[in-house]
């Protein structure tokens, strides 16, 4: 995260303590195990935020297969993220290209993504211009499927790739931020500190309008998202994990407690919102910087150096939610594993489930089934027929299955996909005081809150405005 420039020397000096990667550490940098190697690629657009480009392309890469954007930390480069990060085992694994963006100390003195600068986080121009034109280069001279280009990034890199996801949710289909910041929470270096130092107070609709003004003309799809944050980061406030949490929540449309909970190794909480658009990932006791767990296991990875710190694989974690594992649809899955099923369609819905059927595979012993990307069966079912349950009414999800066999799990299917039926929540935009008078809400303290879920809403007047939807008689939440 890039320090500002001008400031007194006692602030500097509580600065350079604390900076996110200091200037004089040396990482170190892994020898890939493949013949494949990290390439630097030249004229690869105008590149407005002068910045490099770095891809790592396994053998043998088919057209079509996915592809992820990996961006740095302050003082980092593109080699040492792809040394240490563990990106570059799944790439070998599962079949998918990893690009690299790279800026340096003539962009900025650390060597930081211009994350708190308005012409470095505005669609069509700066630095998300430059890292758009590595993707369109990929997908033009690798035949990455653009269909499946995800993000990710480490601090002043994770501001850089919540940048990107708010400003082209028309070119991600997913994205991770890993002890960053939430988009546009600063603009220049004057309120870079206050995000970096402190908890900022916005609502999540206050959060989710700066995403939605990244790209005011989208009315697509909008990206999933993860988010990692360790809960003893001094440089970046576990507050921007729950600021991120609140800000992708609003922009995809879910409440901001979450539907389910689990515990993961390394005392990590994993937090997941909706039907698994946004994740929050909890490390106890982690400082600053990006997860990973060496070792040979499937979900170890990375390689321990500063700011890569020893806990828990966040790869592998974003790896599965990003949908790449086994190759992804179409993709060329497991050697000896059966073929994708075939057939794929939707036999029924209800206002909260989806009733899925395919043609049986020769050699399966059973399937998988992936909504929106993510697995939603834990093992696999026997038969050729699935019910998804659990779902929200009167909304559009997308399915693929894919077959396991001796030789383990094979490449998916094509997508369907399913509306289920229902109505869909009521959503009222509204000042505080009219929620309240209207019983969407209540007040106390000065402030208003949501009625059944008790989420407060900022202050109790006429000026602050909130989007509340209706989930259960007497429910609101914040957020449509």
């Amino acid at each position: 995260m890039r320090r500002p420039a001008t400031v007194p020397p006692h602030r500097l000096a509580r600065a350079l303590a604390v900076a996110l990667i200091a200037a004089a550490t040396v990482l170190a940098v892994a020898t890939p195990a493949r013949a494949a190697t990290l390439t630097q690629i030249t004229g690869f657009g105008s590149n407005p935020g002068n910045l490099s480009m770095y891809a790592y392309r396994p053998d043998n890469l088919p057209a079509g297969a996915p592809l992820v954007v990996a961006l740095h930390g302050c003082t980092q480069n593109a080699a040492a993220y792809h040394a240490n990060s563990g990106w570059q085992k799944y790439a070998d694994q599962w079949g998918f290209a990893v690009v690299y963006p790279q800026t340096s100390s003539a962009n900025a003195a650390n060597a930081c993504f211009n994350w708190f600068l308005a012409g470095d986080t505005a669609r069509g121009q700066g630095e998300p211009l430059s890292i758009k034109q590595m993707v369109d280069h990929a997908v033009g001279n690798f035949r990455s499927d653009p269909a499946r280009v995800h993000v990710t990034g480490l601090s002043a890199g994770g501001a850089m790739a919540a940048a990107m996801l708010a400003t082209y949710p028309d070119v991600f289909a997913a994205g991770s931020v890993v002890a960053g910041i939430p988009y546009r929470c600063a603009t220049s270096q004057v309120n870079a500190y206050t995000c970096m130092y402190t908890a900022v107070a916005k609502t999540p609709q206050q959060w989710g309008d700066l995403v939605r003004a990244g790209h005011p003309g989208h009315s697509g799809a909008r990206p999933r998202v993860a988010i990692w944050h360790g809960q003893s980061d001094a440089v970046v406030v576990p507050a921007n994990g729950n600021a991120l949490r609140d800000q992708f929540t609003n922009v995809l449309g879910v409440p901001q407690t979450p539907t389910s909970t689990a515990t993961l190794p390394a005392g990590t909480t994993l937090e997941t919102y909706g039907a698994d658009q946004v994740r929050l990932y909890r490390v106890a006791g982690m400082g600053h910087g990006t997860p990973v767990d060496p070792g040979t296991g499937a979900d170890q990875c990375g390689t321990a150096a500063a700011y890569f710190l020893d806990t828990i694989c966040s790869a592998y974690r974003d790896a599965l939610f990003f949908g790449l594992d086994g190759g992804g649809p179409g993709g060329p899955g497991n050697p000896g594993a059966p073929a994708a099923p075939t057939g794929l369609a939707v036999a029924g819905t209800t206002a909260t489930s989806v009733s899925l059927r395919w043609t049986a595979v020769a050699g399966a012993t059973g399937y998988h089934v992936y909504r929106g990307g993510t697995r939603v069966t834990a093992n696999p079912v026997p038969g050729s027929t699935h019910v998804d349950s659990g779902l929200a009414a009167a909304t559009t999800y997308t399915y693929a299955v894919s077959a396991v066999g001796a030789g383990g799990e094979g490449a998916r299917s094509a997508t369907v996909s399913a509306t289920t039926g229902g109505t869909a929540p009521v959503c009222v935009t509204a000042s505080n005081y009219a929620h309240v008078q209207a019983g969407r809400a209540y007040h106390s303290g000065g402030y208003a809150y949501a009625l059944g879920s008790a989420q407060r809403m900022g202050l109790y007047n006429t000026f602050h405005t909130t989007a509340l939807k209706q989930t259960a008689p007497q429910t609101w939440v914040i957020g449509c």
